[in-house]
């Protein structure tokens, strides 16, 4: 039995959302994930809920409905952003998951509750969802070796991995007002660009925009500063995760990056979904860190925790799609870039935390962190263009003849994740996209 599983987990549960039931529902009631909203007809200000089924429970309503510290993580609820939720601790959002578990079920004695939970529910096609969590700081990470590998082979043929990769979590830290949340539009940024032909670098619009899939991790209770988060104690400080597309500026970054990394090429947006799924709903789909090949280096003791290697993956299956402004009018469906599986990451989620605090510096509550470009092995599973194209040198033909390189205004990048496993309900992040803006002059 694994100890992470509770009775929120059980596949046998239904819940009396009949659209929550269905076998291909995103949020049905083994899910619940967090989002903020507001009503499209202006009945009252913005707050929080979780989604169940094609509906949304505004969470603080029902609080008078829920008992001890699963009322007062409600109450918390009916601020417009997650924060104050988070701020409670992994033990108040699991009283929390359970209490709106029992309200939503489907089961015998619960009429009371149920007409209660009903008047809180609304459609997701009755309000408009906004960013789920005002981000104090943004990490992005670099944690998926296949990306590292075929990035870096683009720029360095001979030395694809740089010697420090699997010693050490790389990352960068970005701008956290420039992340927003899906639907959003993304202007494509001006910036210095020099060709490897050009005598001198010139200001212009970016001509190699990119997309990243990603995943994003959101910080909940705080680390204390001075006091690293151990690999072991890392998930107490997990609140939930979502989709994350880390939009980027291939020409700008590769004339701006040398020597400390990636600044304006990546600092103009960032695209997160607005659901944001527990720590404690992924637990049935927790996996083993995926294994080091034979002659790679052990980690730091600090980057080591036995329990981690055995259940800090995560089996999340990440789809990229692209729809032109042409497929768009022409009523086409949007066509598959990649899929990949956030199980081959070659550092855990635990192991990031743990790197970003062993200097002593602290995670606030509301942090962002990103895993960095998930890809995987395979030509199918490269979670951006630089690598589906080949740096550019291999261009992509859509369904109608339109060939890409990078992206062009108009077209709408589309992330969407789902997580399976024999024996349990699969549960689904609801959608991160953005639509590609032309510059402004």
């Amino acid at each position: 039995m694994n100890p992470m599983l509770n009775a929120t987990h059980d596949p046998a549960l239904r819940s009396w959302v009949a659209s929550a039931n269905g076998a291909e529902a995103e949020f049905p009631i083994q899910n619940l994930p967090f989002a903020a909203f507001r009503p499209l007809d202006g009945n009252g200000p913005p707050r929080c809920g979780v989604g169940i089924g094609d509906r949304i429970l505004d969470v603080g309503a029902c609080a008078q409905h829920l008992d001890g510290l699963a009322r007062t993580a409600a109450l918390a609820c009916c601020a417009p952003v997650l924060n104050d939720l988070m701020a409670l601790g992994a033990p108040a959002a699991s009283a929390l998951r359970a209490g709106l578990s029992q309200l939503l079920a489907e089961r015998a004695g619960s009429e009371p509750d149920r007409d209660a939970a009903s008047r809180a529910l609304l459609g997701l096609d009755e309000v408009q969802l906004l960013m789920p969590v005002k981000v104090g700081g943004f990490t992005d990470f670099f944690a998926s070796i296949h990306h590292a590998t075929n990035a870096g082979r683009l720029f360095r043929p001979d030395m694809p991995l740089l010697p420090n990769y699997k010693h050490v979590p790389i990352a960068y830290n970005g701008r956290a007002n420039s992340v927003r949340v899906s639907g959003a539009p993304v202007q494509r940024p001006f910036g210095q660009l020099k060709g490897p032909n050009d005598a001198a670098p010139r200001f212009a619009p970016a001509q190699r925009l990119d997309h990243e899939v990603e995943l994003g991790v959101y910080v909940g209770a705080a680390s204390a500063q001075g006091r690293p988060i151990a690999v072991g104690d890392a998930w107490q400080h997990v609140f939930g995760f979502s989709l994350l597309n880390d939009w980027s500026a291939r020409d700008i970054q590769g004339w701006e990056y040398q020597p400390l990394g990636p600044f304006l090429a990546k600092s103009f947006a960032t695209t997160v979904s607005p659901w944001v799924v527990t720590a404690e709903a992924l637990a049935p789909f927790r996996v083993p860190a995926v294994a080091r090949p034979a002659g790679d280096p052990t980690p730091l003791p600090y980057l080591w925790d036995d329990a981690d290697q055995r259940q800090g993956g995560l089996r999340i299956v990440l789809d990229a799609h692209l729809r032109s402004e042409r497929m768009a009018a022409g009523g086409q469906p949007p066509m598959r870039l990649s899929q990949s599986d956030a199980s081959l990451l070659y550092w855990t989620v635990a192991q990031m935390l743990a790197h970003h605090t062993s200097n002593g510096s602290a995670l606030d509550t509301g942090d962002l962190l990103g895993s960095g470009t998930v890809s995987g092995d395979s030509a199918d599973a490269l979670g951006s263009l630089l690598e589906i194209t080949s740096g550019g040198n291999r261009p992509l033909t859509l369904p109608g003849g339109e060939r890409r390189t990078f992206l062009a205004d108009g077209d709408e990048v589309i992330l969407s994740g789902r997580c399976e496993s024999p024996g349990h309900v699969g549960i689904g992040f609801g959608q991160c996209s953005g639509i590609v803006r032309a510059a402004r002059n």
